[in-house]
């Protein structure tokens, strides 16, 4: 039986998994689930957000042992997340059994460009000043990380009222934000298992930044033909497939 710790992104909550953990348990009904929020976030929003992926780490692995989570664990995590999950597979590997990363980012395998697609830069900004209805913002959030926003309209009340009962501060978007921008991955593989998940059609983060990662640490890339940033919104049945089939392929797993 598995232990899996999700790990979400840049402002984002437990509560935005969606129905993507639904999928994860009918991929693998005796995995056990756990979700944590980055501090800043969801439950810890009223935390001040850590100004380094190190000082997250440090708060999951902080909240993992005062849940009496057992370790090894495994991680699923995307984007700022999934930065947290590969420092925390770097500064402490023997807590993990192994990691998933979904359309994630680092130096120094990118360039800024690739790691976010200046087009958007506009709408970030907005984003992070928490301007205009919980509503409308949401709805910006939808168009930047999903490929399908037409016909997922029905996240939206639910993503606008987590807004409003659990906001991210402007400040703490900003401190996720720069985290984010000055962190720097390892050259060398961490040491866990690791499978890295992108989308080719991410509009937020350039795909070459995933396979950049699988370059440069000799692990297997999956790529999502259609899906957006938010590739567990889009098809979290893919994603939960794909964490099966890797699973199944681990010695011991």
């Amino acid at each position: 039986m598995s232990t899996w710790i999700l790990l979400r992104g840049l402002t984002r909550e437990a509560a935005h998994w969606g129905r993507f953990t639904a999928e994860f348990k009918l991929a693998l009904p005796h995995a056990r689930l756990h979700t944590l929020d980055l501090p800043g976030n969801g439950a810890h929003h009223r935390q001040t957000s850590p100004l380094s992926v190190a000082g997250m780490v440090a708060a999951c692995r902080d909240e993992r042992a005062r849940r009496g989570i057992q370790t090894p664990v495994y991680l699923l995590a995307m984007s700022l997340g999934a930065m947290v999950a590969a420092e925390w597979a770097r500064v402490a590997p023997d807590e993990l059994a192994g990691c998933v990363l979904i359309n994630t980012s680092m130096r120094p395998f990118s360039p800024l460009p690739q790691r976010l697609r200046p087009g958007n830069h506009p709408a970030l900004l907005r984003l992070t000043l928490g301007r205009g209805t919980a509503e409308a913002i949401e709805q910006t959030v939808l168009q930047l990380t999903s490929n399908q926003p037409d016909q997922l309209q029905e996240v939206i009340p639910d993503w606008a009222a987590v807004r409003r009962h659990r906001p991210v501060s402007a400040g703490n978007a900003v401190r996720q934000l720069l985290a984010a921008a000055r962190y720097r991955a390892p050259r060398q593989a961490p040491g866990v298992p690791l499978l890295l998940l992108s989308s080719e059609h991410d509009q937020l983060v350039d795909s070459r930044c995933s396979q950049a990662i699988a370059d440069a640490w000799h692990c297997p890339l999956v790529t999502h033909p259609a899906a957006g940033h938010d590739l567990p919104l889009d098809d979290p049945r893919w994603v939960a497939d794909q964490v099966r089939r890797w699973l199944s392929g681990l010695p011991g797993a």
